[in-house]
């Protein structure tokens, strides 16, 4: 049997060994048309949970074969898992890095190797950049901007002569939390009635969204006009703190939020959230088809960024469709 066969026999077992216990999709009946080595930083949120399961979807639907593992939120298990794409040949590797530095020798083994690197929903910084081919994912800084445009209409229509912030912001150093702070703090820095009173890590956790508010609550209480959230999980965690403490989430304080999940819609209709900016999770297509056309030599675009909407009190929220995460 030659060595290439060989290969392709190995890697197709390893993909059953990595998808046993992790999803219900069917193990490849025949050869895929290409290997995708996919991972995962973790299962933080129902966000993180809907975009591994659209990228599983997508790739039995484009049949591509996918070793996919989950890091759970350690940077060493996703270097660790990296290298193991590499040892296997993968023909394409993608992750979704959970902070943006330290990625420069695994990646550097990855183009020595001659396999190309997509970045999934989040970015890398430094020299590490020049080894990726294409990075798919939301325009994090456009989400900051959507979500401070958002609070300086409600602030006009409210009459508003001031307005104390907080941010609860995402895993430190991560892109999201870099790039949505600076869109919000950039579009509300030439409104004077703006102040970010005080900007606290919630690392994209909901029981780390609960942990903060109370903080937050405890500081500054009824000096709190608004809090940003940098996403669902950690907004519904401080919701249920600010109702103990006796504020009215949505009324006592304006409440903002980004991902779009199916609860966050839920709890906007009831008027507990004012605002949720949409992150889309679902990323898997494009993937697929920026590993066929890296597969076949073909030039992909740097990056591609999903259309995304705002769901907010501005509009009739009952008309907002089921969210699928």
């Amino acid at each position: 049997m030659m060595r290439g066969q060989l290969k392709r026999i190995a890697c197709i077992l390893m993909i059953a060994l990595l998808t046993v216990g992790c999803s219900s999709r069917q193990e490849p009946q025949s050869e895929p048309k290409l290997l995708l080595g996919f991972s995962q930083l973790g299962s933080e949120s129902a966000w993180r949970i809907g975009n591994t399961r659209d990228i599983e979807d997508q790739a039995s639907k484009f049949g591509i074969g996918l070793m996919l593992e989950n890091a759970n939120q350690k940077q060493e298990n996703q270097i660790a898992a990296i290298r193991r794409f590499i040892a296997y040949n993968v023909d394409v590797i993608a992750f979704s890095p959970i902070v943006e530095e330290g990625w420069d020798y695994v990646l550097s083994e990855a183009e020595s190797a001659g396999i190309p690197v997509v970045l999934v929903d989040r970015d890398v910084s430094g020299s590490a950049r020049k080894y990726i081919k294409c990075l798919i994912g939301a325009d994090f800084y456009k989400e900051g901007v959507l979500a401070a445009e958002y609070l300086i209409r409600k602030a006009d229509s409210m009459g508003l002569s001031h307005v104390n912030i907080v941010e609860i912001t995402g895993t430190e150093n991560s892109t999201p939390m870099r790039q949505r702070q600076a869109g919000f703090m950039d579009t509300i820095a030439s409104d004077k009635r703006m102040t970010v009173t005080e900007s606290v890590n919630g690392d994209f956790l909901k029981s780390r969204g609960a942990e903060c508010m109370r903080y937050l609550l405890d500081t500054y209480g009824r000096d709190i006009d608004v809090v940003f959230s940098h996403n669902d999980e950690m907004t519904l965690g401080a919701l249920p703190e600010i109702e103990n403490a006796g504020f009215v989430p949505g009324k006592d304080m304006i409440i903002i939020s980004i991902d779009g999940g199916q609860e966050a819609i839920d709890v906007l209709k009831e008027g507990k959230i004012n605002c949720v900016v949409e992150c889309t999770p679902k990323l898997g297509t494009e993937l697929m088809e920026t590993a066929i056309k890296l597969k076949n030599g073909e030039t992909v675009d740097t990056e591609i960024h999903p259309v995304e909407e705002v769901f907010s009190d501005e509009i009739d929220v009952s008309q907002i469709k089921e969210r699928g995460y």
